[in-house]
């Protein structure tokens, strides 16, 4: 008798833990590693936001591979080890599929090991410094070679410009884009005397003395522009200040890597006109997955007030690819998944096709646009095709040599063209 009530209890602990594996099995977990506190939530909110409300709209049209997906939100609250930390809990505790976040390159590269050691899957969608290739990332923002050099080359072009402030925040993104934007500028007959960097922490307030030297390194009797790597909430009294010092784009224009329409969306912009971006796309593009995106936006955030950015088209495109491989895998699995998003098109917001490369990153138009007194961006140029994303820069000696080619045969993220070797220098 006793032995039977045993085999009715393990009967009954056996059927439970099996249902739990089959409701857990119902669903594909999605991880979503954006800070929603400290220094970067007036960027990164946004994009917990767009992402979650992409789970929503691929739920109401019966999922991925028939069944539902299930975000699995963290906050690693601007703190970057915390990205690491984090990123391990969604991996090893939470077992998500997939992971879309990061905005900083620092709190990329916090995470990155950990993707590696346990072979996540990253899409981060924001504008880098380039000078990193993971088979365990996808590039959906900017390399410099789609928005920072494109942006130098239309301030000298169309500018005249010949003297330059690069003025950034202080850690990864600024100073390695610095150091390319450098090496590309003296390629092109700029003297040192004629580049002024400068450093700011994460947060910083007090612009008053940065912009008074910018304004009296522009008195020099040369056109001079500003090449600005700021980030995070430190952009809005940096834009004050420039108003507060009369320092307008037609005699210091200002091209930003890291302001967009959510940020401008903050404070007064009228003393800010003519001042420029340079991103892939601007919510004033004008085509109809533009509009339907801008649609589904504002009614899924509930704010007919609310604007759109470069960074949620990266989420957008990055989501849409990441469905189309998982479905034409036939798995959520990573390393059939990784395979199978090289080649994956689907249509970006500015009327073109986005395209996934070898390296693992996009094929992506480059705008320049003008701030507007509504907090929009007119665009002034752009390119006449996409442009694709390089890993590698062509101006630092270190990297002039490497591709990244994540298919077979080569399968390295820093192949040297010259030794025909890999360095194993992928991140």
């Amino acid at each position: 008798m006793k032995f039977k009530k045993l085999l009715v209890a393990s009967s009954i602990v056996a059927s439970g833990l099996m249902a739990n594996f089959a409701n857990a099995a119902d669903t594909i977990k999605v991880g979503v590693l954006h800070s929603l506190s400290g220094t970067m939530a007036i960027s990164e909110t946004t994009l917990k936001d767009t992402v979650l409300m992409m789970i929503e709209e691929q739920n109401k049209a019966g999922g991925v591979l028939g069944k539902q997906l299930e975000p699995v939100v963290v906050d690693p609250a601007s703190n970057w080890p915390l990205f690491a930390e984090k990123t391990r809990e969604l991996l090893a505790k939470e077992k998500v599929d997939v992971i879309f976040g990061c905005w900083t390159s620092v709190s990329r590269k916090s995470a990155l090991p950990v993707l590696e050691e346990l072979n996540g899957l990253l899409f981060y969608p924001v504008q880098y410094e380039g000078e990193e290739s993971s088979k365990n990332v996808f590039y959906t923002g900017a390399a410099p070679n789609q928005q920072a050099i494109p942006a130098v080359d239309y301030l000298m072009e169309e500018i005249g410009a010949t003297r330059w402030v690069l003025a950034g925040t202080d850690y990864v993104y600024p100073r390695t884009t610095n150091k390319i934007l450098k090496a590309y500028l003296k390629s092109k007959g700029v003297k040192d005397a004629d580049i002024m960097v400068n450093y700011t922490p994460f947060g910083h307030s007090d612009w008053q003395g940065i912009v008074s030297d910018i304004k009296k390194f522009g008195s020099a009797g040369k056109k001079t522009a500003v090449v600005s790597t700021i980030n995070g909430d430190a952009n809005i009294p940096f834009y004050k200040e420039l108003g507060n010092q009369g320092i307008s784009a037609e005699d210091i224009p200002v091209v930003a890597f890291s302001v967009g329409e959510e940020e401008l969306s903050g404070f007064d912009t009228k003393p800010l006109i003519g001042h420029l971006a340079a991103w892939n796309y601007f919510q004033s593009v004008e085509s109809d997955e533009n509009e339907a995106f801008i649609a589904s936006w504002k009614k899924y955030i509930g704010d007919d007030k609310r604007v759109t950015n470069d960074p949620m088209e990266a989420t957008y495109i990055g989501f849409k690819m990441w469905v189309k491989a998982v479905e034409k895998a036939g798995t959520t699995d990573v390393d059939a998944v990784e395979q199978a998003l090289i080649g994956v098109a689907v249509p970006n917001l500015t009327g073109g096709i986005a395209v996934m490369n070898p390296n693992h990153h996009l094929s992506k138009p480059v705008l320049i646009g003008e701030i507007q007194a509504d907090g929009q961006f007119e665009v002034v140029s752009s390119t006449p095709d996409t442009v694709i994303g390089d890993a590698w820069s062509d101006f630092l000696p270190s990297s002039k040599n490497l591709i990244s080619d994540w298919t077979a045969p080569i399968e390295c993220g820093s192949f040297d063209v010259k030794t025909a070797k890999c360095s194993g220098q992928n991140f």
